[in-house]
């Protein structure tokens, strides 16, 4: 796996070798001896599936202490545009954001430690995200704010997008 050290702190992008043949392909999406060799040490519990039409936007979610999760996310059907806020007090990128393709065809992961706010926007029909978390869900410790954040000025590949009721009324980052 070759894995990339992004602009935000702690942000590592994972590339894993694929081995192809007249059959299909193969890949490990996770070896925890090659993620612990790079200083990922977290111990995942909790695997997630999230299924979207294209131009659905969830997020920006994050979990709280003591129940803050860091996560590995995957796309294993489509492509989203996958985007991380840095919501660490004290950190030299706190409140810059980063956005990549994730897709099935690139084979593409991300890690994001704690600390972070996670969301993306499905890019195509179909989509499918898969990520690892550290901790357990817990509904006390949920967080989020906006995707459209002025102060954020994250730029989506486009504005016309579906989110949630609950999305839609997070709050700005001012207002965290």
């Amino acid at each position: 796996m070759l894995f990339t050290r992004l602009s935000l702190d702690g942000l590592i992008m994972v590339e894993p070798r694929i081995i192809e043949d007249a059959r299909g392909f193969f890949m490990e999406s996770y070896k925890e001896s090659e993620f612990r060799a790079q200083g990922i040490t977290h111990h995942f519990v909790q695997d997630n599936l999230s299924g979207s039409r294209r131009g659905v936007l969830r997020g920006l979610h994050f979990q709280r202490e003591p129940y803050a999760q860091a996560r590995l996310v995957q796309v294993v059907r489509g492509a989203v545009w996958d985007v991380v806020v840095d919501l660490r007090p004290g950190s030299a990128s706190y409140a810059r954001w980063q956005g990549l393709e994730l897709s099935a065809k690139n084979s593409r992961m991300l890690f994001v430690p704690e600390g972070f706010a996670h969301g993306f926007l499905a890019l195509e029909d179909g989509t499918e995200l898969l990520y690892k978390a550290s901790r357990e869900y817990n509904r006390e410790s949920e967080g989020g704010l906006r995707w459209d954040d002025p102060e954020l000025s994250i730029e989506w590949p486009f504005r016309d997008v579906l989110v949630s009721d609950r999305d839609g009324r997070l709050p700005y980052l001012r207002d965290l």
